[in-house]
């Protein structure tokens, strides 16, 4: 496979164009907002020139990686040559399904589709097509241009061959793949999203505030980010998310998301990306400072 599309540029959107053209695919990036487009290149040249500075890469690999990267706004155009559509779209699952629809229609019967899906079943996204035999997961943890590991989910009928081809696609962008089976939250956010939810009731029962939390995960446990830190990254509208499709998946209490993460996601409390979460985010200012409903009345405790 040469040509790859990736349908939107948000975080992970551009993150996957970025690691696909570094490795000298072609790639196809589309948004149906041009301004996202736009601002998804600046984000790629932001971060090639992170890079570059550090000698990873030279100017010339940073201009050949963009000049790999065409951007669209029509799905029909930009899908024309792909041989590998990545979707990258947000955590909603009738919005997942629409676009499957719609790739279904408009593609070779050849071309093979991938979603980057973090918790929905790839069955469920693959029953919308003709192709289910050639529908995958390839979930890419952020940011992507750092992150080794892709978690490759083969539905039900996923096949054989595009499972290696898949797995063979991902080792060549210097990725580690690892296969794992369609079930709610694949590995990953099976295991991950009930801690933070856990960390988020810990802190709603009253046990401890958000510094200390973070600070017992990350002395105690070796996590390099406090789980409610991580919550505010990854964006708690994408955790109560998962946390939905868990608790949906497998019909269990326990996976049932925390009363004070549901509330925050109603009031528009989303983490890094609404300016706000567990922890107040200011721009050009790297200091962690907690939300000041969540400030601690202790003193606190060592930063990092």
């Amino acid at each position: 496979m040469k040509n790859i599309a990736v349908v939107g540029s948000g975080t992970m959107g551009n993150g996957i164009a970025h690691t696909f053209a570094q490795q000298g695919f072609n790639v196809a990036l589309i948004d149906i907002s041009q301004p996202a487009l736009e601002k998804a290149m600046a984000v790629i040249s932001k971060n090639l020139d992170r890079i570059v500075s550090k000698g990873i890469i030279t100017e010339a690999d940073k201009i050949k990686t963009l000049k790999n990267i065409t951007t669209y706004t029509v799905m029909t155009e930009g899908v024309k040559n792909a041989e590998l559509v990545v979707e990258a779209a947000t955590e909603n699952v009738e919005i997942k399904l629409n676009i499957f629809r719609d790739l279904d229609k408009i593609c070779s019967p050849e071309t093979i589709f991938a979603s980057n899906t973090s918790s929905i079943s790839i069955t469920r996204i693959a029953a919308v097509t003709k192709r289910a035999d050639k529908v995958i997961g390839m979930h890419f943890m952020n940011p992507v241009p750092v992150m080794k590991l892709v978690e490759v989910i083969r539905g039900y009928s996923t096949s054989d061959e595009v499972t290696n081809l898949i797995m063979e696609t991902a080792k060549k962008l210097n990725k580690i793949p690892v296969e794992v089976n369609d079930y709610p939250g694949f590995v990953a956010n099976k295991i991950l999203m009930p801690m933070i939810n856990e960390a988020i009731i810990t802190l709603h029962e009253g046990t401890a505030g958000v510094e200390e939390i973070d600070t017992v995960m990350k002395l105690g446990m070796a996590h390099p980010m406090g789980p409610l830190q991580l919550a505010d990254f990854i964006g708690l509208d994408v955790c109560l998310s998962i946390m939905r499709v868990l608790e949906d998946g497998f019909g269990n209490p326990k996976y049932a998301p925390c009363p004070l993460l549901v509330n925050m996601v109603m009031a528009g409390q989303l983490g890094v990306k609404s300016g706000q979460g567990f922890y107040t985010y200011t721009a050009g200012s790297k200091d962690l400072v907690p939300a000041a409903r969540f400030k601690s009345k202790t003193k606190a405790p060592v930063s990092f």
